[in-house]
This record gives structure tokens, C-alpha cells and sequence, in this order.
């Protein structure tokens, strides 16, 4: 084994493709992964920012933000999936009536 860590995700399969990351804080950016490094730090191109409601910050509002390009710091990105082949779904446990 080799003094080198490698890390959990293999990034490297979706440059240059659509991804979603959501980051600390809250916040939710799209974009296209340009690079990264061994720290999480991402390269997004055309990002968009997906606004959430000041009453209940776990609600996306609909606006949308228009980035360019970014880096997102390692420290903050919570979570990286792809935007093809995956669709929002309603919430299974949350009862229509409550």
C-alpha cells in the first residue's frame, strides 16, 4: 500500500459534467465540475445558486442566481451528486395532512 491517501469519492468521473453541491450553511449551487483538488475544493462553471425562503431556510424559494464561475472550499461542500439521471421526489414521511 502506498504512503498516498486516496480519497472516498472518484471525482474524476464527472468533470466536465452536471453536478449538484450542496454546501454548509444551507445553500445549493449546480454547475458544471471543472476540477478539484485532494481537499474537496471544487471549480463549478455556470453555476447557479438556488435561493431559499427567509421565513424557513430549509425551503427553496423558485429564484434562482446566476454564479459563473466558483470554487466551493472543501471545508463547506456537504454533498456532490450528479444533475443527470436524478429527479426530486416528494417527501415519503411528511403526511399531506400536517
Amino acid at each position: 500500500m502506498s504512503g498516498r491517501k486516496e480519497t472516498v469519492l472518484d471525482l474524476a468521473k464527472f468533470v466536465d459534467k452536471g453536478v449538484q453541491v450542496k454546501l454548509t450553511g444551507g445553500r445549493q449551487v449546480t454547475g458544471t465540475l471543472k476540477g478539484y483538488d485532494q481537499l474537496l475544493n471544487l471549480v463549478l462553471d455556470e453555476a447557479v445558486e438556488f435561493e431559499r425562503e427567509q421565513d424557513d431556510p430549509l425551503k427553496l424559494s423558485g429564484k434562482t442566481r446566476q454564479l459563473g464561475l466558483i470554487v466551493c472550499r472543501g471545508t463547506a461542500v456537504m454533498l456532490v451528486s450528479p444533475t443527470d439521471g436524478t429527479d426530486e421526489i416528494a417527501n415519503p414521511f411528511q403526511s399531506d395532512g400536517a
